[in-house]
């Protein structure tokens, strides 16, 4: 594993050229990575990020009406005319099931987008954190856990979850070269790690989800370990690593 372990804040606390030739994992805890994690498990055929709603009308104009669904969502609410918004409740099988999503969220599809230069992207979230720490095990790059965050504001449940994925990959034992927000991420879940869901609930995005949908998305997203997928970008879609061929790989 690399010694070299990052951690950025929010998808405005790093430079694009940073991430490159690294492994990013991103991490968007409520909701866009674990409405990823839901949808991919789900059967979607893929999920197709994109920065904002011009770029989502311009793919949709590509692609054959029956096969995608629009989803999204602004300040926590869903896009008026989309097929969905941006609660992973929402992303059942039965509608999900080979379609390619195009998803575009406020926070956690910045994160992605900004994230391209790395060597690979990994999407991450409490639902999927031991694949994530599967994955990280094997990797030979340095690595970076971009935590999508609010409008550039730091977000408690996406640092914290960082840490977990941290910890969990270092054996509780943080290597010397690691960088300062590894260290804070990782400090961070020592001393919270023993209660997730009751510190995430008290997380100012979950307070501002509770508003608008209630606590059950938060309950649902601090499940860990939930679902056995791997979702990782190849071409600009996001697809799950596990359901590729071994050519593929």
């Amino acid at each position: 594993m690399s010694q070299y372990i990052d951690v950025f804040s929010s998808a405005q606390a790093f430079q694009e050229e940073d991430l490159r030739d690294k492994t990013a994992v991103i991490i968007d805890v409520l909701r866009a990575t674990s409405t990823i994690v839901t949808a991919t498990s789900n059967g979607a055929r893929g999920v197709i990020p994109v920065r904002d709603m011009a770029a989502a009308s311009k793919i949709a104009q590509n692609l054959d009406a029956s096969r995608y669904l629009l989803c999204g969502e602004k300040d926590g609410k869903k896009i008026e005319g989309y097929h969905m918004g941006n609660s992973p409740l929402e992303y059942e099988r039965e509608t999900v099931e080979d379609k390619t999503l195009i998803l575009n969220t406020t926070n956690g599809t910045i994160a992605i987008s900004r994230s391209s230069l790395a060597n690979r992207i990994i999407i991450g979230s409490y639902l999927n954190l031991r694949q994530v720490v599967q994955a990280l095990q094997e990797t030979e790059d340095e690595i970076v856990l971009v935590c999508a965050g609010w409008r550039g504001r730091l977000s408690l449940e996406d640092l914290l979850c960082a840490g977990q994925i941290i910890y969990e990959l270092t054996d509780g034992k943080l290597p010397p070269q690691s960088r300062d927000g590894a260290k804070v991420a990782f400090g961070l879940y020592e001393k919270f790690g023993d209660d997730v869901e009751g510190v995430v609930k008290t997380s100012n995005h979950a307070v501002r989800l509770e508003h608008l949908v209630g606590q059950e998305e938060v309950t649902y997203c601090c499940q860990t370990n939930l679902l056995d997928v791997l979702p990782v970008m190849e071409d600009g879609i996001i697809v799950d690593f596990h359901g590729k061929t071994k050519e593929e790989k």
